[in-house]
């Protein structure tokens, strides 16, 4: 579809029950047909407009002519060896949005014996420029809409249809920083988590933050909300200002109350990243540092040995890493290592810059 027809034609992916029902009444339908399309969309998984036979004649031309459905497009797919596919998606402008260009965007696809587990981005590219990963080094491109999050998941269970399995987990660990991009992310979730919608229940949902303590706080006031994994990598604040620009802004002993006062439901608690750097931030001493910041707060540990990449730091060594863990569950902090899938192809955790498959060239960025 050319720029020009696209840009006043509204992207119905990413509109709530509501936003749909107001759109069909605006159109001279009952506010019923909005209903139609929602469970169309997020709950058959049916784009094609001019094919739902269910919805009038009429209104489908209107809908037609005043409207698109806007599902990210393939521009490259790496199959790992482990299984793991890592996804280079192209996203439209935004309707708001002045641009004839696209966005590109990176989503993977974890599949596992009983579930598949779906990394989506929130953002092209990052700001918050966490020195170990390699998304930092695009920068903020700009934040993407609720259509574009549900987009990236709605491909990947299509591109995977045939072998799904019973259970889907999403994790917003992709490129950007979810809070700081709060209302368009929980636009998406809601559609995600809505038993009419998406129906994939908030246990399955994990939202990662590098620490913005006012999206944190917001998130707590939400009736319906994903769990929360807040993104350490360090055992106090010099070493992680080092790492994490982030936490000039929000220090530990700020970031560590905020935890402690999120209001934690009956079966959940709060999952605590630690990128392992080999040399910097995985000796013993550091172990019981964390173990010290986490004391009194419902906490899991995952461990994620540092994922290679053009940056200057090294993996831990695999004694390091296990007496890391050792060193938490002896002070009674619940720890375990995550090694993360997908490095041969560039999925891995941190690993996600637009980078072709074994890293020999930077795929072309079309930036807004």
């Amino acid at each position: 579809m050319p720029f020009s027809e696209r840009a006043n034609k509204s992207n119905l992916l990413g509109k709530s029950l509501e936003e749909l029902r107001a759109l069909a009444v605006s159109l001279g339908e009952p506010a019923y047909r909005g209903g139609q399309l929602y469970h169309a969309f997020y709950a058959e998984k049916r784009f094609d407009v001019a094919t739902m036979a269910n919805l009038p004649a009429g209104f489908r031309q209107k809908l037609l002519d005043t409207t698109r459905v806007a599902l990210p497009k393939f521009l490259r797919k790496y199959p790992s060896a482990d299984g793991t596919v890592r996804y280079v998606l192209a996203i439209d402008a935004p309707d708001d949005f002045s641009s004839n260009a696209e966005t590109t965007i990176e989503t993977v696809f974890m599949p596992e014996e009983n579930r598949q587990t779906i990394c989506i981005s929130t953002q092209a590219g990052c700001a918050v420029d966490c020195g170990f990963c390699l998304t930092a080094t695009l920068g903020l491109i700009r934040n993407i809409s609720a259509g574009e999050m549900l987009g990236q998941v709605l491909v990947a269970l299509e591109d995977h249809r045939a072998a799904l399995k019973p259970r889907t987990n999403i994790v917003l660990m992709g490129q950007g920083e979810p809070l700081l991009n709060y209302d368009a992310v929980m636009a998406a979730l809601r559609i995600l988590m809505d038993p009419k919608g998406m129906a994939i229940s908030p246990k399955h949902v994990t939202l990662s933050t590098s620490g913005i303590i006012p999206g944190i706080e917001r998130l707590a006031q939400e009736t319906i909300r994903p769990k929360l994994a807040i993104s350490l990598n360090a055992s106090n604040d010099e070493q992680r200002n080092t790492i994490m620009p982030i936490n000039r802004k929000y220090p530990l002993e700020t970031l560590l109350d905020a935890c402690r006062r999120y209001p934690l439901r009956t079966w959940e608690h709060l999952t605590i990243e630690y990128v392992l750097l080999g040399g910097f931030n995985d000796s013993p001493e550091d172990a019981r540092r964390v173990a010290r910041l986490l004391a009194n707060i419902h906490v899991k540990v995952n461990l994620i040995p540092w994922n290679p990449g053009n940056l200057p730091y090294q993996p831990p060594d695999a004694d390091r890493i296990e007496e890391f863990r050792r060193t938490l569950t002896e002070k009674d902090v619940p720890a375990f290592v995550r090694y993360s899938r997908g490095q041969d192809v560039m999925a891995a955790c941190g690993q996600l810059a637009l980078i072709e498959s074994g890293g020999a060239q930077a795929l072309a960025q079309i930036s807004v």
